[in-house]
């Protein structure tokens, strides 16, 4: 029989706390496995997407697509594309397959991509295109929409795509550093934008019908937002966008609304510590569903529907760029208010750009410095 007295307890203690600790640690690694390096050596894949379950459509800002055959690790270059203009932030932007992977088995039938065009001297604009994939080739160019957001700014093309399950693609774009226009009804920049596949107008739009007002608007009084997923199990649209200096905004987008740039925000100004806007809050803005303050620099957003990743289902995951890690945002279930915050990754210090979710349920991450992350179960 074991006796214990006074002078055995602090090692008793010491045994336990090493014990609860060790479980502690094993039990956060198993919920957060660690992102394993797949690919490197690309210029910043700013866009991903799956044409199947075994290849993935890979766009660089600058201007080149890829397809990447994952199972025998093999790269090839896809021709094609038209001139891209490469001016700041612009470049060869998203890229989404329709039918989305989830949505159907087997090949997609369009590629679907964002980027920035010249369309004057020294003037520059966003473009939604589509096109098919024939052996290493894009065939069937189709330009859907050239926006009404031309200036010389190199800043806040946008721009992400995403489908809803009614026949519509949305696009955001950003205000081309013209803050003012993100409230101009007459010009596509800080909006989301509502097109059928085809790039016509959907005849239920907002605005359509209502004079000196663009159709293809559905949303207003967006800055600069580079992240958007589409909820369809809700019906529900929603988009990350950046703020200036804190201010960045999870927003659920419904028609016709107005999110507030430039005259309501949560952030400050680059240039002195005063607020941007009149306030945060005024009738007739909408208020984000969740705001960061300071900024992370959301580039992207994913809607998680596996289950591989446990802890994580139905939770908003973006890239951030300025604070270099993978955020996590969960929802209540009513998707009304987000009830934790995490942080995944920081020790990577790395700008997280795209986010894809394969169909095993694992994530797919890319980093500014030309890398492609995979997280799956250990």
């Amino acid at each position: 029989m074991i006796r214990f007295s006074v002078r055995h307890i602090p090692l008793f203690y010491r045994f336990l706390s090493c014990a609860v600790w060790a479980c502690l640690i094993c039990a956060q690694a198993a919920a957060a496995p660690q992102p394993v390096e797949v690919r490197d050596g690309l210029r910043v894949p700013w866009g991903m997407t799956w044409w199947d379950a075994d290849h993935m459509i890979i766009s660089e800002r600058g201007g080149r697509l890829l397809r990447w055959h994952r199972s025998r690790d093999r790269l090839e270059t896809l021709s094609g594309l038209p001139p891209i203009a490469v001016h700041g932030q612009g470049g060869l932007l998203d890229v989404q397959a329709y039918p989305p992977l989830h949505w159907q088995q087997g090949v997609a039938q369009w590629l679907y991509l964002t980027y920035s065009k010249r369309v004057a001297e020294d003037r520059y604009t966003t473009v939604l295109a589509r096109a098919r994939i024939r052996g290493a080739a894009l065939e069937d160019w189709q330009e859907l929409l050239v926006t009404k957001a031309a200036n010389d700014e190199g800043r806040h093309f946008g721009s992400r795509i995403a489908f809803d399950g009614d026949g519509h693609v949305f696009v955001s774009v950003g205000d081309r550093g013209e803050r003012d226009w993100a409230q101009a009804l007459d010009r596509h920049a800080g909006k989301v934008l509502r097109l059928n596949l085809d790039g016509t107008v959907p005849e239920n739009n907002p605005f359509v019908g209502r004079n000196a007002v663009l159709p293809e608007i559905f949303s207003y009084g967006h800055r600069n937002p580079q992240g958007i997923a589409y909820d369809e199990a809700r019906n529900q649209l929603w988009v990350m966008e950046h703020g200036p200096r804190g201010g960045d905004e999870l927003n659920r987008v419904d028609a016709g609304k107005n999110y507030g740039w430039p005259v309501i925000s949560y952030g400050k100004e680059y240039w002195a510590p005063i607020a941007v806007g009149e306030d945060t809050h005024k009738p007739g803005m909408e208020q984000p569903v969740y705001y960061y303050d300071p900024s992370i620099a959301p580039g992207s957003l994913l809607l998680y529907r596996g289950s591989a990743l446990p802890g994580w289902q139905r939770s908003f995951l973006s890239g951030a760029l300025k604070l270099t890690h993978v955020n996590q945002l969960v929802l209540n279930a009513e998707h009304s208010q987000v009830r934790e915050e995490k942080r995944w990754f920081e020790a990577l210090n790395e700008r997280v750009r795209a986010l894809l979710e394969s169909p095993e349920g694992w994530l797919y991450f890319s980093t500014d410095s030309g890398r492609i992350y995979l997280v799956k179960p250990d």
